[in-house]
């Protein structure tokens, strides 16, 4: 069997060459070679797969290919064709109009991720984009080991450095099943405390911006806390009738518009943060990534989903100068 490494391109362009201008001479001229040069050419090519290539055409006095050799010629065409792609495939890398972007997502996000993935392929459909989910420390670890380009979280870290962008307006709540005591009224923070609420693990924006919260309006009282592993577990609990659960309005806005969920009317809330798009500045991004970062900015938060008039009261105006 004929050993693969031993057939060169200069020895296919040379066989294609004759083939397609029918002599030696000819093809030299095209190649810029000499005569001997493609004859050695080709004659090592036969000698690596033990057939004869090219014959006497009597009738034109020059060369033409042998019955064997259209097998050689339609091998050299598709690695011509697979280079030809090859060639273009990196050209388009290197102008951003293709390649692979990794794009880290905290758990909260994944309500608006498919929008976003949606607007980014309609405008860019081929570039590739990956998502990789996870908590808020699960994705500051993929950061720093560059597992992800980018990131979309809620709360940027103060530690490692990053370049942190806003991109849309971020609510958050409490939420409540319809039925429940202290919906449809102001509540205290008094009134909340003697409810159980529901959080997600430590490591969580949400649980973080929730302790916040709590703990700044609770006066050092004890608050009953069950930890759930996922927001649709905590959804679920809340309809149950499991407790209250402090929440991105994000996460709840399809069963806040169906009104299966309703958000209570305590101090300070909605309390309204900013998303933000986050990137390790001493990393040169690709420059598919940086076309798509610069793209999730333009889109100026047209991506996220819009929770009902209802639950922003005193925070509406606050929220709409935020998104401008």
């Amino acid at each position: 069997m004929a050993s693969l490494d031993a057939i060169t391109l200069r020895q296919l362009r040379a066989l294609t060459a004759v083939a397609r201008t029918g002599s030696l001479t000819a093809a030299a001229e095209q190649l810029g070679l000499t005569v001997p040069a493609v004859h050695a050419q080709i004659r090592n090519l036969e000698g690596v797969l033990g057939l004869t290539l090219l014959q006497r055409n009597s009738a034109t006095g020059g060369s033409q290919p042998t019955r064997d050799a259209e097998t050689v010629l339609e091998a050299a065409r598709r690695v011509d064709i697979t280079l030809e792609r090859c060639v273009q495939q990196i050209a388009a890398i290197k102008a951003g109009h293709a390649g692979r972007v990794t794009i880290g997502m905290v758990s909260t996000a994944k309500y608006f991720a498919p929008f976003l993935v949606r607007r980014i392929k309609e405008l860019c459909p081929d570039i590739e984009i990956v998502l990789r989910e996870g908590n808020r420390a699960s994705i500051l670890l993929d950061m720093e080991r560059r597992a992800v380009d980018f990131a979309v979280m809620g709360r940027p870290p103060r530690q490692p450095s990053v370049a942190a962008t806003p991109i849309g307006p971020h609510p958050h709540g409490l939420i409540a099943p319809p039925d429940h005591p202290l919906a449809g009224r102001k509540v205290t923070v008094e009134e909340l405390l003697d409810h159980p609420m529901l959080s997600r693990e430590e490591g969580s924006g949400t649980r973080i911006l929730m302790t916040s919260y709590l703990e700044s309006h609770a006066e050092g009282r004890m608050f009953d806390l069950t930890i759930m592993g996922s927001n649709e577990t905590i959804k679920q609990a809340v309809m149950a009738g499991l407790g209250l659960a402090f929440l991105s309005l994000h996460t709840v806005t399809e069963e806040l518009h169906s009104k299966r969920l309703v958000t209570l009317d305590a101090p300070d809330l909605p309390m309204v943060r900013q998303w933000y798009l986050v990137h390790d500045p001493e990393i040169d991004l690709s420059p598919a990534a940086q076309k798509i970062l610069k793209l999730i900015l333009q889109f100026q938060g047209a991506f996220l989903p819009v929770p009902p008039d209802s639950v922003w009261g005193s925070a509406r105006r606050d929220v709409a100068k935020r998104a401008r």
